[in-house]
């Protein structure tokens, strides 16, 4: 009988990713999107006809309940969440009840109609925040310095409690940040290459950014993806840091980014404070050697690989967008 997975957040990066991912290991792939009046769909449009989307919403567990009884998964990864770490500051409570509640609600939902249903929580490294130690571990004690981070942890904790207090399979995966051109614009890595693309072909003349020595554990979310999996396919369910066990700036990441594009990157970023954030997260740093050994996981994309994926994508895509404005007005003036 073949699988059948539950992705919420399938319309986000990892979400598209992981629908990839079962599908190429024969999963039968349901995701949740909210009902909006914009188009988010624009990462999984390549998997048209090939997964199933659904109704539900994180704040309803109704709904939630509804479609787990409809669609009867074996697993269940939970990506979805208010996860713009600045917007947390502007959305506190929305951000609480979507990114900390809503998994409680999935999770009860879960314990209520079929507690064999694995299932897999979406954690962050911003549930440390403040480090502790470095690098940053499965026992690192969290200090979270953002409503995101805050609600994270909630949704870790609950987790964990629903694990040992109704034996439900349930893991955390606790992922350092990761990338791809599927990023959205509003994260700075996006935003860089974003603007880096835009520079090079003389759109815009200059990149705002704040704190550049602000150090990050990048890795690429394709592969991480692959972790989210392999935690669900162990004998017991654990919680484990999913990183690169790197640290890079993002003064390192604008140097590569510009130098891939041919440009010299101080003479169009500005460090603006505007951008910094209200309580700083300085370093993150995770070690994902319980991954490595319990997992057999390992990350496969280098971190100036990603930086020059992500470069080349996003000036492709200005370059088609270009091409796209030419001919559409080359074809005005013929009509004309």
């Amino acid at each position: 009988m073949s699988k059948v997975a539950l992705i919420t957040g399938i319309t986000g990066q990892d979400g598209s990713y992981l629908a990839e991912l079962l599908l190429s290991k024969g999963y039968e792939v349901h995701g949740v999107a909210r009902r909006v009046s914009v188009n988010t769909l624009e990462r999984i449009e390549h998997l048209d006809g090939k997964i199933t989307i659904h109704s539900a919403d994180m704040l309803d567990q109704g709904s939630l309940q509804i479609l787990i009884e409809k669609i009867k998964p074996t697993e269940v990864y939970n990506l979805a969440a208010q996860s713009f770490v600045a917007s947390s500051w502007d959305q506190p409570v929305l951000t609480g009840e979507i990114t900390g509640m809503g998994v409680t609600r999935l999770l009860e939902a879960i314990r209520t109609i079929d507690p064999t249903i694995r299932f897999y929580q979406a954690s962050s490294s911003e549930m440390y925040g403040k480090v502790h130690e470095i690098p940053q571990r499965e026992t690192t004690m969290f200090h979270p310095r953002s409503p995101y981070g805050v609600a994270k942890v909630y949704g870790h904790y609950i987790t964990l409690n629903y694990r040992e207090s109704y034996g439900l399979f349930a893991c955390s995966g606790i992922l350092f940040n990761h990338e791809s051109p599927r990023r959205g614009l509003e994260f700075v890595t996006r935003k860089i290459t974003d603007h880096v693309a835009r520079i090079k072909l003389g759109l815009t003349t200059e990149l705002r950014l704040g704190n550049l020595d602000a150090k990050r554990d990048w890795g690429f979310a394709g592969d991480y993806v692959k972790a989210m999996w392999l935690m669900l396919q162990q004998e017991q369910p654990d919680d484990y840091v999913v990183s690169t066990g790197e640290t890079h700036t993002v003064r390192e990441f604008v140097e590569i980014a510009f130098d891939r594009a041919g440009l010299d990157w101080q003479k169009y970023v500005v460090v603006d404070p505007k951008f910094f954030r209200p309580a700083e997260v300085e370093i993150l740093l995770g070690d994902p050697s319980k991954a490595h050994a319990k997992l057999g996981w390992k990350p496969e994309m280098s971190f100036p690989e990603l930086v020059c994926t992500m470069v080349d994508s996003d000036i492709r895509r200005w370059q088609m967008n270009a091409a796209a404005v030419s001919t559409g007005n080359a074809l005005r003036v013929k009509a004309a």
